[in-house]
């Protein structure tokens, strides 16, 4: 088994790159074999530019077909390449960051605007012409595992907490990004409370974060509908007779256990 773990943090002392550190270490010894992206370290460009698809620009095309001409071609700069080659080898995908400004720092998510390219991660078909998406798609099968550290204390990120609930507060990402690319999205694993004066969980964060690691090979995914399931019409809106009276984001998860 192979795992890619991609770090997002500019300290190379922070918390993250301990935790990220827990994990490089704990990984080996389930089984797989650990390559790392450290985003800051490699000197990530974020930006997509028409440097990316290595040809003069095409202002006629959109940039997600400029994308998939370059991968089809070939001409994706080598930074890109060298992403795209960790990721197919990956079945377990850890991305470490800490939460900023309700979203992942920018550095990482130009990791994924500039990785997660069309004909890669995104825009292929099925044998019936299909688009393969929200469930399936470049990158199906893989497991997502998010490990976020955030400053605010861990209730104001349940269901009644001021920043919002944590599994829809990370939909974005979790359902926008790896479902949609047929990543299996496992529950994040949040490290709140950081900014609080006297915090010293270091040993405790670490200790809870191998133990969710070795669970890993056992723990389901997020539940998310599928497209391919039929739960959604052919305007992507999902049936009537789906959660019937229900709203938000909540009606995307399938509850596998009684009827819709």
């Amino acid at each position: 088994m192979d795992a890619l773990v991609v770090i997002a943090h500019p300290s190379a002392n922070s918390l993250n790159a301990r935790l990220a550190e827990v994990t490089t270490k704990t990984l080996p010894g389930l089984g797989y074999a650990v390559t790392t992206s450290d985003l800051y370290a490699l000197g990530w460009n974020a930006a997509v530019t028409p440097q990316d698809f290595g040809v003069p620009a095409r202002p006629d095309l959109p940039v997600g077909d400029q994308s998939a001409e370059a991968y089809e071609r070939g001409s994706l700069t080598e930074d890109i390449v060298a992403e795209q080659e960790k990721l197919r080898r990956a079945s377990l995908v850890v991305f470490h960051f800490p939460l900023w400004w309700y979203g992942m720092p920018a550095i990482l998510k130009g990791w994924f605007d500039r990785v997660f390219v069309k004909g890669f991660a995104f825009g292929l078909k099925d044998p019936a012409g299909r688009t393969r998406k929200y469930g399936d798609g470049g990158l199906a099968g893989k497991r997502a595992l998010a490990v976020i550290t955030a400053g605010d204390r861990e209730t104001a990120f349940d269901p009644r907490g001021i920043n919002g609930e944590a599994g829809e507060l990370f939909f974005p990402f979790l359902h926008g990004i790896f479902w949609y690319t047929g990543m299996r999205p496992l529950r994040p694993h949040l490290v709140a409370g950081t900014d609080r004066p006297g915090w010293n969980q270091l040993d405790h964060e670490a200790d809870r974060l191998r133990a969710r690691l070795t669970t890993l090979g056992s723990e389901p995914p997020i539940p998310y509908r599928a497209l391919a399931d039929g739960d959604y019409d052919a305007d992507r809106h999902l049936r009537p007779s789906t959660a019937p009276g229900r709203e938000g984001l909540s009606i995307h998860l399938a509850d596998r256990s009684k009827p819709n």
